[in-house]
């Protein structure tokens, strides 16, 4: 794993120097990376269902590199970078099935669960995408830990740099953000 990590910061420097093989020997060293966290987005999904997890990385795949003058800092910024393309193309996603806004006798849902992307699931996805909105206008840090821990599948350590804060910042902004956003989630369900 610490090669890959490596490998992935030296070709992103080496891509935005302009090196065009760089993009093309990248690709299978993030693939994986970028597959286990769309899987982990649509893990519980039915069976045959017209969102697959391949096509959440190919689409978020292209947003990414048809990006002009994409600027990645390390493989940290790189997958931070992936995990909002990523959050945006499911909540794109759920909005467009056609799902209410509000979500009429939707339960409160833990933080933890509200990735199980089933069709039940995509309007907690969207509650979850509209409290971490109302977050980031009130600390927007809080809300790019969360972004980053929970939707990039980063570590403390790998969060704090992709964001230039202390682990223990990292840590605290995840602690007080998750509450948060619980809170904010409950009282959702409560004013129905």
């Amino acid at each position: 794993m610490e090669s890959s990590i490596g490998e992935v910061t030296r070709l992103l420097v080496e891509l935005k120097a302009g090196n065009p093989e760089a993009e093309t020997k990248l690709v299978p060293v993030v693939y994986d990376h970028l597959r286990r966290l769309a899987a982990r987005y649509m893990r519980g999904e039915r069976p045959g269902h017209t969102l697959q997890s391949t096509a959440v990385v190919h689409e978020a795949y292209i947003r990414l590199f048809s990006q002009e003058g994409a600027d990645w800092q390390d493989r940290a910024h790189f997958f931070g970078i992936a995990s909002r393309v990523m959050r945006q193309i499911l909540v794109e996603y759920a909005r467009s099935r056609g799902r209410q806004k509000r979500g009429g006798a939707a339960e409160a849902l833990p933080l933890d669960r509200a990735l199980e992307f089933t069709p039940a699931k995509s309007q907690e996805l969207i509650r979850l995408d509209d409290a971490l909105e109302s977050l980031a206008r009130i600390d927007a840090q809080q809300a790019r830990v969360v972004e980053l821990r929970f939707f990039g599948g980063l570590t403390v350590e790998e969060t704090a740099e992709a964001l230039g804060i202390s682990p223990r910042t990292v840590k605290r902004d995840w602690r007080v953000a998750r509450i948060w956003l619980y809170a904010e989630l409950s009282s959702v369900d409560k004013e129905k």
